[in-house]
């Protein structure tokens, strides 16, 4: 069964890498590497590319999540991390761009630091069967804090907000989401027969306005970077967030777990942040767009 687990989660990689190279390329073709607008994001809808890329993602998806409850986190986690060195390597040969060694460097930090950060956590953290309703409660407020912070910045900063803003909060909200969903997952399944009584509304009512926040983010940081950026944030930014919120709030931490230990997590986490910082400012695409900004004023002069 494990075995069938890592062929999943490496299925699901290839999945969510082209998934995420077909939306991208189709948000850039019709925004021009303008904002998404709303008007934008209708035709996207009719772009058969970036509809593929958006089945290609949920496949990818629920592929991991099979993988998930066939074999333990600590296998099938670092895999999805396979999903942004393919998309980089897909990107580069899509838009002609060669792959130079900060961008490999700041993958490498990704991919090392997020697997680094999972294996620790899962050593060293102990599920929690019964979440209460105020820790459920301080959950979504939080997520509320979160949501209101990142739709504030876009609201105000729509035109100048930069790809790593965008999939950073992306990162968060989808963190936040996968808490959610597992929190109301274990509410279905509750002996008690309530089924559907047990779901909190204001879970729910959290979850679809963070999922539609966060895939407003998602397309349009295609519109301004690279669609391994994006891969970057969800493979990255998400699982570290979930990981800390089950830590912090739902008291998955065992209460046996070294100084040096904890240290080691905050420096992965810090190692794999900074990857994908990197690769928001040195990756080929995105020093090629700043080349074509300066060309016209350099013209001028």
């Amino acid at each position: 069964m494990v075995w069938l687990a890592v062929l999943l989660a490496v299925l699901s990689a290839f999945c969510m890498a082209f998934g995420a190279q077909r939306q991208g390329s189709a948000v850039k073709a019709d925004t021009g590497g303008l904002a998404l607008s709303s008007n934008g994001f209708l035709r996207l809808l009719r772009n058969p590319r970036w509809v593929l890329g958006l089945l290609l993602l949920w496949a990818g998806m629920a592929l991991n999540a099979v993988a998930l409850v066939t074999a333990p986190l600590t296998v099938v986690q670092p895999i999805g991390a396979i999903a942004l060195v393919i998309t980089t390597v897909v990107n580069a040969k899509d838009q002609g761009l060669s792959i130079n060694r900060a961008t490999v460097v700041a993958i490498s930090a990704c991919v090392t630091g997020s697997a680094l950060f999972v294996l620790l956590a899962v050593n060293v953290t102990q599920e929690n069967h019964h979440v209460s309703g105020e820790d459920e409660l301080t959950i979504v407020l939080l997520l509320a804090l979160a949501v209101g912070l990142f739709g504030t910045l876009a609201a105000l900063f729509k035109h100048r907000m930069s790809a790593f803003v965008y999939i950073l909060g992306a990162g968060v909200l989808f963190g936040f989401v996968a808490v959610l969903t597992r929190i109301i997952g274990k509410h279905l399944l509750d002996p008690n027969g309530l089924f559907l009584l047990n779901v909190s509304p204001y879970s729910v009512v959290a979850i679809a306005a963070a999922g539609g926040l966060g895939s407003w983010f998602v397309q349009s940081a295609y519109s301004s970077g690279p669609p391994d950026l994006v891969i970057a944030g969800l493979t990255v930014i998400d699982p570290i967030v979930g990981i800390a919120i089950g830590i912090t709030i739902l008291g998955e931490l065992r209460p046996d777990v070294h100084a040096v230990t904890a240290i080691a997590m905050a420096a992965a986490a810090v190692l794999a942040i900074v990857g994908v910082i990197a690769l928001s400012r040195h990756h080929p695409e995105v020093t090629k767009r700043k080349r074509d900004s300066k060309a016209p004023s350099a013209r001028k002069a």
